[in-house]
């Protein structure tokens, strides 16, 4: 496209010429005889050519409303009263070079070939360093590592679409966040996003939960209530923990993926939806498949787009990043005396091994941040957790992955769980949370143990 120059000049004559000169390299030019009339076109202008001496406001003053109005825009003042002194204050107030008059037109079209070319060069920069910053961060996700830019990519292609998106990722590696990157980065970002945790809903409740209910369709049921999804119609629905939904629920859930409709509990009238569905899981769900506690038809209806996120020990080239992303965003609320966080301190962090992942990173720095009594976060406020060892005493942080002396993999997962239960009282879903797991996993786990009745 051609670039547009604005030539403010009050000499009929001159800008005349001006605007000639230019056209013929080809340039597309706005005139103005004041500064008045040349304010009203710089938000269209590329370059902007005035002269200082103009009829009531003159050209400094155009200059200052310039640089509020349109502050990329590059500026090149003329005066035929030309000192050292005034064309200092006119780059002191942001013009980008200086004519004195008279001057050649050669001379002119250097210097205007020169400011566009330093504006592109400026305008590159910032549009570099703007995709930096997409690359590096999407939506509060931090992540320099290769798996995360592959996921950053995913997200950018995959959200304009209505593909279903399946996340799978241990507990605490942000499926979260990357749900809402994709629903805010889609066509429906200004529709409903409903997010369902399918582990937190009671079995004898989910489908009244996920579809509504009719007016007596069960003891209680006192009025009509449309579900969750409903609510997110034309918008998204995030499902989390998928892996934990009951065969019977399962059944549903494919008609409503297949078919894009459903039925209210205690009706027949079949309800049409146009919803976009996004599930997310934190355990192996093929395993599921083998195991038949998961449907291989719902499953591939959920798995049209998988994004597999790395747990944060496989990724530790991102923990310097995350670790400073955290110290800014939480510093405020924690007594703001903290600003930075020591080389030292990340090398600690460095050295741990996440089993919590980014969610127990930021935990980790709100309760260093809090007990930090200077202005740096340093590797002494760094507190973590060690694993327990044989007996129950505390490992070393660096064997704190290593298993307990004499013990197999199998027995000590065996020791874990029962530990679980007893600190649950029994309550399986209790220990499935304490464990990081869902129902289905733990009975499965019991059920290999000889425990499960």
């Amino acid at each position: 496209m051609k670039k547009r120059i604005l030539v403010v000049e009050d000499e009929d004559k001159l800008r005349r010429v001006l605007e000639l000169q230019l056209v013929s390299a080809g340039f597309e030019v706005d005139k103005a005889a004041s500064a008045e009339e040349g304010i009203k076109l710089v938000d269209r202008a590329d370059l902007v050519l005035t002269d200082l001496r103009l009829p009531n406001m003159d050209g400094l003053q155009l200059l200052a409303l310039i640089r509020r109005q349109n502050a990329q825009v590059p500026v090149i003042v003329m005066t035929a009263y030309g000192s050292i002194e005034t064309a200092v204050e006119s780059m002191k107030a942001g013009a980008t070079d200086f004519l004195l008059k008279p001057f050649s037109l050669d001379h002119l079209m250097q210097v205007v070939a020169k400011a566009l070319e330093v504006r592109a060069l400026r305008d590159e920069n910032r549009q570099l360093k703007a995709e930096l910053g997409r690359r590096y961060e999407f939506d509060n996700i931090i992540g320099r590592s290769q798996a995360m830019q592959e996921i950053f990519d995913t997200i950018e292609r995959v959200a304009p679409t209505r593909a279903t998106v399946l996340l799978a990722g241990e507990s605490g590696t942000g499926k979260d966040l990357i749900a809402r990157a994709i629903h805010f980065h889609s066509p429906r970002r200004d529709r409903p996003l409903v997010k369902i945790n399918c582990t937190a809903l009671p079995e004898n409740l989910m489908e009244s939960e996920l579809f509504g209910y009719e007016k007596g369709a069960f003891t209680g049921a006192n009025t009509t209530k449309p579900g969750k999804f409903e609510q997110a119609d034309t918008g998204t629905v995030f499902l989390d923990e998928i892996g934990d939904v009951p065969g019977a629920i399962q059944v549903k859930l494919l008609r409503v993926l297949q078919e894009r409709e459903f039925e209210r509990l205690g009706s027949n009238v079949v309800r049409h939806i146009d919803v976009r569905v996004i599930a997310a899981t934190n355990q192996d769900l093929r395993a599921a498949l083998e195991q038949g506690t998961f449907r291989e038809d719902l499953y591939y209806r959920l798995n049209v787009v998988p994004i597999n996120i790395p747990p944060l020990r496989e990724r530790k080239q991102d923990i310097p990043f995350l670790a400073s992303h955290f110290v800014k965003k939480l510093a405020p609320d924690s007594g703001g005396r903290v600003e930075s966080i020591t080389d030292a301190a990340i090398e600690k962090l460095l050295g741990y091994h996440w089993p919590g992942n980014v969610r127990e990173l930021e935990n980790v720095i709100e309760r260093s941040l809090v007990m930090c009594a200077g202005t740096q976060l340093d590797a002494t406020d760094i507190k973590l957790e060690s694993a327990p060892g044989p007996g129950g005493a505390p490992r070393p942080q660096s064997e704190a992955h290593f298993l307990p002396e004499g013990l197999s993999l199998d027995q000590y997962e065996q020791e874990i769980i029962r530990e679980a239960l007893r600190r649950a009282d029994g309550n399986k879903s209790q220990a499935a949370r304490i464990l990081g797991l869902t129902r289905n996993a733990l009975r499965y786990r019991l059920t290999q143990m000889g425990l499960e009745a």
